[in-house]
């Protein structure tokens, strides 16, 4: 019995790290399709050359072989972790602008607020605004979940009410380059930076509702004033610092929800939760948490804050923000 169990565990071990070698190779594969500063059809020849380099010396070179093979992913790896985001690239119009802002005291000025008008989604006037806002001023929190396809994956909007003085939200996004187009799997890759936009709800809103047709859920976030006000400098900080610095856009480890909970400190960071990367379920994950207003059943909730249809109505009335939420369960 003690021989079978080693031979067992000996074949689990060493069927773990021919997973997880494999999984290195196909990540360097795609590094070297993605990122390699080459010519796409050089990109390609060496992807395919790593791939097929790494099976033959990994199946019947001996440990000789998995050892250059490990030396090759670090070497790789290590030049890979050197390529550094940029600013100066010819950006697509959507994301041409980065905003930042200005405090004195607990007066904030942020500048390039996109309020694009829209005619469609591809055609569009740019419009950039400077407004100013005070923390005293700052209400509530709200939560937008935009849906394009698979119910799993969404992509978040968080929306401050500084009452009279109006809604900022926030839409964190891939700063994408002219003629570049988006790919899950070149998100997993250095392909694009990322970026802060801070906008109207009549511009980041209804170009998903009204020109994307996409579906947008519209949530009460229940938080009190205080934290409410140390999320917002949150995402103030963070457009300060990606306007100095670039950083990469990375679907798992710096996406739209992610970069959400690694800008809070280390410490008030809520507990992790695999819905925070499958994020089309993070309604629920807030739900189960107590975090969404409106005290009914999660299903009900859900499909009661369905705003597409009051934002189609509302159109590009002056007064979309509040048309989108009246009625809805807890506002």
């Amino acid at each position: 019995m003690p021989k079978l169990f080693m031979r067992l565990l000996r074949f689990l071990l060493l069927g773990l790290v021919f997973l997880v070698g494999g999984l290195a190779v196909v990540w360097t594969a795609g590094a070297l399709y993605f990122d390699l500063p080459a010519p796409a059809p050089l990109r390609t020849i060496a992807a395919i050359a790593w791939t097929l380099a790494a099976a033959l010396l990994g199946t019947f070179f001996g440990w000789r072989g998995r050892v250059g093979v490990l030396f090759a992913f670090l070497l790789i790896l290590g030049c890979w972790v050197t390529l550094t985001p940029r600013q100066d690239r010819d950006w697509q119009l959507s994301v041409a602008k980065l905003a930042y802002a200005n405090r004195e005291g607990d007066h904030i000025t942020v500048h390039d607020i996109r309020n694009f008008e829209y005619r469609s989604a591809a055609d569009f006037t740019p419009r950039y605004e400077t407004r100013e806002y005070d923390l005293a001023n700052l209400r509530e929190l709200d939560l937008f979940i935009n849906y394009w396809g698979s119910k799993l994956i969404a992509h978040p909007i968080l929306s401050f009410d500084f009452g009279p003085q109006g809604r900022i939200c926030f839409s964190i996004e891939t700063r994408v380059a002219r003629g570049q187009g988006y790919s899950p799997i070149a998100g997993l890759y250095r392909q694009y930076e990322i970026i802060y936009i801070a906008a109207d709800e009549g511009d980041v809103v209804r170009l998903r509702t009204n020109f994307k047709h996409e579906d947008i859920y519209l949530y009460r976030i229940l938080m009190p004033q205080g934290e409410v006000q140390s999320r917002f400098m949150e995402y103030i900080d963070r457009l300060n610092q990606l306007h100095l610095h670039p950083v990469w856009y990375n679907e798992i480890t710096e996406n739209c929800t992610t970069s959400i909970r690694a800008q809070r400190a280390a410490a008030l960071r809520e507990p992790w939760d695999w819905r925070m990367l499958l994020n089309g379920l993070g309604d629920q994950m807030l739900y189960e948490r107590h975090a969404l207003a409106g005290d009914l059943p999660f299903a009900e909730l859900k499909a009661r804050s369905l705003i597409d249809e009051r934002a189609i109505e509302a159109g590009n009335s002056p007064d979309f923000s509040n048309l989108i939420r009246a009625g809805l369960p807890g506002f």
